[in-house]
């Protein structure tokens, strides 16, 4: 039974895929507006088209035949606003929940002698957007907007700390998001194609935000297209700007930590032809968090560029052609003790990325999507010989092909989706390290019996694939979404898994609310960053201590349940109970504070917790959001996979009990109100706060070695009694200038200031699983946007 359905699945994923390259995961959809007057004659016309639920705010003129089209709108109601001087204007809500896309004609009747139009204000229209009422699930929305007044961030962060401020998520060290308590369970989708390795600063390169148009964020209610990667997954559009003509931007930003950055775009369009070439650049002293106060050693820099080409063959064919490659080299920060042996250790990591998509419309109501990806990834790590206790060295990389199809079909109340994806992966990876020191400063660090000297060099192939059938149905204020996916996965385990995911809302108009609930089976792949070596029995290699389980995909079950609501025409609310289940759960040890992680599995997890979000989109001059998380989530052992060379590690591996997950924090809380004090000027007050992680130590705590390793500082903000990090807060404040704007020109000035109070915040503290690491101290930085 199983042989035949899963030869079924491959049926329709051949069938789907004839004659097309590829297919990507994308929940976005297309309206077509057409402008006519009351005898049919095309009219040039002018508006905006906006939603407060999913961010999108976009004016737009239509062309000499009376049509625009706004492509990559992430589903949810949107108004749209159509104006022509001596007609009536018009007004009307649309809901975009297909990938197909939406033909919307209006037709603009002249306006009566001696009347004056007004448009009321789209504060008071858009109440009616302040909900998705078709929504099953918690999903946060970052629009334009919010991208372009973002506060600065360190290079390689600003999606990071974007993200950072949803509930749910939280950072540990170096940049690492974790939603709901899930490690390297993050997926980026970038314009449909997935990518499922770890995209922090210290593992991969900078997303370049400058190149986004809106961010779609998730945590729960996963329709069944999406896979591999589900603690959270991150859905990226990056602009589709069709003006004609050559239009371009360019971005200045300094700071603290003697930080520079800088980015440039162009892109010229022509009839259905459109080209778009983009770079960036930034050197600055703090990349990482460093794990002593001094911040020692953490200088980095790095640059890329990106190219793009669309083309519109027709109104029903259309194909885009993007590539990147991006260069980071940075320090690892040192300790105390490491600073005065003299430790330098390199680190660099490299992408480049090449992709082609193509999107046929058979019909207004069956459409085909297609895409094909090649990147090629590196990271290296090199040592001088003063390293200390360890000089570890590293080269390893992979090279990943993408390739699918799918069919999006809506019919009545029904959105079906059905495809089929595979993933080729060749993964190489070199790794020694000479042991220098068995004692650091007198305090045993490594097992006697431990190899002083170690090498490990291995390559192999990966194969996954995936199927999957998925519908939205929609029943007067019911809408249910259900779907069915299939994996096989081929590299360190070959297993397959059949994955439901199903999910319920209900929407009461009279209350402006939205009752929602659903239920997620998930398999989800080991981290793919140094995975044969952590997959490798190395015991006999290591001095034949300890003992070794195999890694194998985690396999689990999310349940969601919540609501949203809106308040008075202009707040929104909405708040979240969840409870996660997970085999084999994902997580990573940490080589001292190198920054080089090796997965690893607990035997069993749960989490649990309740996210609350209050948003105002608008009203009048403000703008903002709190968001609040409570998380909860427990360990099983032993560990699987990994790399231990600490004494006393081998508990991990042969221990059992239980013990609070390394995201276990029980408050986080997020903040930030902006003020539109003028029509050219606005200010912006945020602020964080977080109850603190828990922390492990191997063996009895020796205070005074840890305070000649990180200073008594450091020491201060950790409660050993309870094995926790103590609390940390900080507030920061913005303010932006449009200091011209002349169409098409527009030139703006932001300046920002970070942890207003210089508060010392620790991160995490010391431990096998997770090293030490602060919070950057105040700090300001200064940004100028250029727009043509």
């Amino acid at each position: 039974m199983k042989k035949s359905a899963a030869m079924h699945l491959w049926l329709m994923a051949i069938f789907l895929c004839q004659g097309v390259p590829a297919l990507g995961q994308r929940l976005t959809g297309e309206i077509r507006l057409q402008v006519k007057d009351a005898t049919g004659a095309a009219l040039e016309a002018t508006g905006t088209l906006e939603s407060f639920s999913t961010g999108v705010r976009r004016a737009f003129q239509t062309d000499s035949q009376g049509f625009h089209a706004f492509g990559a709108l992430p589903f949810g109601p949107y108004r749209l606003v159509v104006v022509r001087p001596g007609f009536s204007a018009q007004s009307l809500l649309a809901e975009v929940h297909s990938e197909t896309p939406m033909d919307q004609t209006v037709t603009l009747a002249l306006a009566p002698v001696e009347t004056t139009v007004v448009v009321r204000d789209s504060v008071t229209l858009d109440s009616e957007t302040l909900t998705d009422p078709r929504s099953t699930g918690a999903t946060q929305h970052i629009g334009p907007d919010t991208l372009n007044d973002r506060r600065s961030s360190m290079p390689g962060r600003s999606v990071i700390d974007l993200v950072n401020g949803q509930p749910g998520w939280l950072l540990e060290a170096n940049g690492i998001l974790h939603p709901r308590g899930s490690e390297y369970g993050v997926q980026y989708v970038i314009d449909g194609v997935p990518l499922y390795d770890n995209r922090s600063p210290a593992f991969a390169q900078s997303l370049g935000v400058d190149e986004f148009e809106s961010m779609t964020v998730r945590t729960a209610d996963f329709p069944a297209e999406f896979g591999r990667k589900l603690g959270g997954v991150i859905e990226v559009n990056t602009g589709h700007d069709h003006r004609p003509g050559l239009h371009g931007s360019l971005g200045l930003q300094s700071g603290s930590f003697g930080q520079y950055s800088s980015f440039a775009s162009l892109q010229y369009s022509r009839g259905r032809n459109s080209f778009g070439a983009s770079g960036e650049g930034f050197r600055t002293d703090r990349y990482l968090d460093p794990p002593v106060v001094e911040n020692y050693t953490n200088h980095a820099s790095g640059g890329g560029f990106s190219v793009r080409f669309d083309r519109d063959w027709s109104a029903a064919d259309s194909t885009r052609l993007y590539a990147h490659s991006r260069r980071t080299g940075f320090l690892v920060p040192n300790e105390q003790l490491q600073q005065a042996a003299g430790q330098r250790q390199d680190r660099t990591a490299g992408e480049t990325l090449g992709q082609i998509s193509h999107t046929h419309l058979f019909s207004p109501r069956l459409l085909l999507q297609a895409r094909l990806m090649v990147r090629d990834t590196s990271a290296k790590l090199w040592s001088n010989a003063l390293s200390t206790p360890i000089l570890p060295g590293q080269d390893r990389g992979f090279r990943e092909g993408y390739l699918g199809g799918s069919v999006s079909s809506s019919l009545g109340s029904h959105e079906f989706k059905a495809g089929a994806d595979a993933l080729f992966t060749s993964i190489h990876e070199a790794f020694s390290y000479r042991i220098v020191a068995d004692q650091f400063s007198g305090v045993p660090i490594f097992d006697p019996g431990l190899p002083r000297n170690f090498q490990f060099n291995q390559r192999a192939d990966g194969r996954d694939q995936s199927a999957f059938v998925q519908d939205l149905w929609r029943l007067g204020h019911f809408t249910v979404s259900a779907g069915l996916r299939f994996d096989h996965y081929r590299l360190v385990a070959n297993e397959t898994a059949w994955s439901p995911r199903l999910g319920a809302g209900y929407y009461i108009p009279s209350a402006g609310l939205v009752l929602r609930a659903s239920y997620n089976r998930v398999f989800e792949t080991p981290a793919i960053e140094n995975i044969l070596l952590a997959s490798t029995n190395l015991i006999p290699s290591l001095g034949g201590n300890g003992a070794f389980l195999p890694l194998r995909p985690s396999r689990g079950n999310y349940l969601e349940a919540g609501f949203a609501k809106s308040l008075f025409g202009n707040l929104r609310l909405e708040g979240t109970w969840y409870r996660r289940k997970v085999s084999n759960f994902a997580d990573d040890g940490l080589l001292l504070n190198t920054g080089i992680g090796f997965p690893i599995a607990f035997r069993e997890a749960e989490i649990h917790g309740y996210e609350a979000k209050l948003e105002v989109p608008r009203w009048g001059l403000f703008s903002g959001f709190l968001s609040y998380s409570n998380l909860a989530g427990t360990g099983q052992l032993p560990v699987a996979g990994g790399l231990f060379l600490g004494d006393g590690a081998d508990q991990l591996v042969r221990g059992k009990g239980s013990f609070p997950i390394s995201q276990d924090q029980r408050n986080t809380l997020r903040a930030r109100v902006r003020v539109q004090a003028h029509p050219r000027v606005w200010f912006a007050f945020g602020g964080a706060y977080n109850s603190g992680l828990p922390f492990e130590i191997e063996g009895p705590a020796n205070l005074d070695f840890l305070s000649r390793q990180y200073g008594p500082a450091i020491l201060g903000k950790v409660n050993f009694e309870r094995g926790r990090v103590r609390p940390s807060a900080s507030l920061d404040s913005s303010i932006g200038v449009e200091l011209l704007r002349s169409d098409p020109v527009k030139l703006r000035l932001q300046a920002d200031v970070s942890n207003l109070a210089n508060r010392l915040n620790v991160i995490n503290f010391a431990g096998v699983l997770s090293g030490t690491a602060l919070e950057a101290g105040r700090s300001f930085a200064i940004r100028v946007n250029l727009g043509f």
